[in-house]
């Protein structure tokens, strides 16, 4: 069986509240990415490929991009490990990562896999489990697990595993999605947020339609790491400038990405980002 993997953008992120266990509620839309890439018309790959086959013994092989862990703290090895606890029966078998999306982006790859290979084994077991408890399975790999579960359009709140499914279509509009070699941890990310519960929350400001949300919607990881990566708030200010509808960072970066209505403009305005690793998608 294989599956092509694709990433997600935080369309929007709020910080709204720390809470006591230590974490923070947030806000954010989830939008799938890279769905199209392969396709005739977007023929640029932007996804891993997961390949599970039946084995003798369950082994694990990573190629494409270096994954820089342990195999213990592998998101793949952890998300078979949490479906073999759930289903001792599963049976043996060869689980092949090759590896395209890049990490550090705030595009969930890891997460993406980790979902994608609970999925694959559910259907290879005989879909022992429905996909809210496979969503279940996926939160306690990482927040955005369970959105990949899915992998439609959603509102999310929490740490972001409260996933409403939305209305929102950006079918036709071209995503540039430019990283620079930049890493952030998790730590950092959060080291200089200050949470404020937003006057207008996402759910609103999504309907207002890509041509409003400059402005009106933002990331607020931005406020907390521009002033410390400097070629970010270069990016995001370059791609306003090349006339894309809407940019921003996603998650909590490395990744900025602006939203374009030509297929041919995204590809040119892409042209000046060569330096760094992009890529151009169909949403």
């Amino acid at each position: 069986m294989i599956r092509f993997v694709n990433a997600k953008l935080n369309l929007g992120l709020n910080i709204v509240r720390k809470r006591g266990d230590g974490y923070h509620d947030l806000e954010t839309v989830f939008y799938p990415v890279g769905v199209h890439n392969g396709s005739p018309e977007n023929p640029e790959p932007f996804c891993d490929i997961l390949e599970i086959t039946p084995a003798k013994k369950t082994e694990f092989r990573f190629t494409g991009r270096p994954v820089d862990c342990p195999l213990e703290k592998n998101l793949v090895y952890k998300a078979w490990k949490e479906f073999k606890e759930a289903y001792p029966a599963l049976g043996e078998y060869l689980i092949a990562l090759e590896k395209h999306l890049p990490d550090g982006a705030g595009l969930g790859g890891g997460s993406a896999d980790a979902s994608g290979v609970l999925c694959m084994l559910n259907e290879l077991s005989g879909a022992p489990f429905s996909r809210e408890q496979l969503a279940e399975m996926a939160l306690r790999l990482g927040a955005d697990c369970p959105f990949f579960i899915y992998n439609i359009p959603c509102y999310a709140e929490g740490v972001g595993e409260r996933l409403e499914p939305i209305d929102l279509d950006l079918s036709g509009w071209w995503c540039l999605l430019v990283k620079p070699n930049v890493s952030i941890s998790t730590k950092e990310a959060f080291a200089g947020i200050h949470p404020e519960s937003p006057e207008i929350r996402l759910r609103e400001i999504i309907r207002l339609g890509v041509d409003k949300w400059q402005g009106a919607m933002v990331n607020d990881f931005e406020g907390s790491l521009f002033p410390n990566h400097n070629i970010l708030e270069n990016i995001k200010t370059e791609l306003m400038k090349s006339g894309a509808a809407y940019v921003s960072m996603s998650g909590s970066g490395s990744t900025v990405f602006g939203l374009f209505r030509e297929k041919e403009e995204a590809f040119r305005v892409g042209e000046s980002f060569r330096e760094h690793y992009v890529t151009v998608c169909l949403l």
